[in-house]
Order: structure tokens, then C-alpha cells, then sequence
């Protein structure tokens, strides 16, 4: 067993350093883009189309990628978070609130009709003096 750790050293060190990068970006970052948020972003009828939408072709179509990276990477440390210490659900659903794919909406309101999780953003809006999101019922 120790020589496992002897031969994997190089994947232990950068393990333990995605970790610590990963918590400290979810204290400082997820707070933060859960904060942007508007009140009623999960609400129907509201307006999805103000992002990019009415710029340069060239601005709107780096945005969108930038935007869907930037919200890829989230998911995936959210994932990672999910076993490492952090706030993995929390910056999932920063990440997916980011990108744009298909189901993204049923996905999003599953993710936050979870007790645990809306009363957690709900508690860092409350902290950042936001109002709390409105979520649809069932």
C-alpha cells in the first residue's frame, strides 16, 4: 500500500492542491455568482434573453463560450467538491446557471427545490443583502 503512494505521489500533490484551490474558490466565488442572481431567476415568464443577445456577433458568440467554459469548469470542481471538503451542490449550481444546454432549466429547479440547497443560497443572499430567490412550486 505505501508503495502505491510512493508511485502515485505526483497524483496525490495535485489532488491536494485542486482540493485547496477548489474550497477557496467556492468561499470566495459561489457566494459571489450566487449573489449576481436575480431574485426571480427561477420564476417563468421571466426574460433569458438579455445575455449577449443583442451584441456584435463576434462579442456575443465569445461570450457564450467563455460563459460555457467558465460554467463547465464550475461543474466539474462541484463535482469533484462533492467528495472533496466544500460546497459542491452549491457550485454546480453556479456552473449550470452559467452554461446553456438542453433540460438546463429542469435540472437547475431540481438541483435548487433541494431543502438543503435553497435554504443555503437563500442564507448567502440574506448575508449579502439580496432578497431570496423565488422558486416556482411543484
Amino acid at each position: 500500500m505505501i508503495e502505491w503512494f510512493r508511485d502515485h505521489e505526483a497524483l496525490l500533490w495535485f489532488l491536494g492542491v485542486f482540493s485547496a484551490v477548489s474550497v477557496v474558490m467556492a468561499i470566495f466565488l459561489t457566494p459571489w455568482a450566487i449573489s449576481l442572481l436575480s431574485a426571480d431567476y427561477f420564476m417563468p415568464g421571466r426574460d433569458r434573453t438579455r445575455t449577449f443577445g443583442s451584441r456584435h456577433p463576434m462579442i456575443r458568440w465569445t461570450g457564450l463560450i467563455l460563459k460555457n467554459v467558465g460554467g463547465a469548469a464550475l461543474v466539474i470542481s462541484g463535482i469533484a467538491l462533492l467528495a472533496l471538503p466544500g460546497q459542491g451542490l452549491l457550485t454546480i449550481l453556479v456552473g449550470l446557471a452559467l452554461m446553456n444546454f438542453p433540460g438546463k432549466r429542469a435540472l437547475e429547479l431540481w438541483l435548487i427545490r433541494l431543502p438543503m440547497v435553497l435554504r443555503a443560497v437563500n442564507w448567502i443572499r440574506r448575508k449579502g443583502g439580496r432578497e431570496p430567490l423565488q422558486v416556482p412550486p411543484t
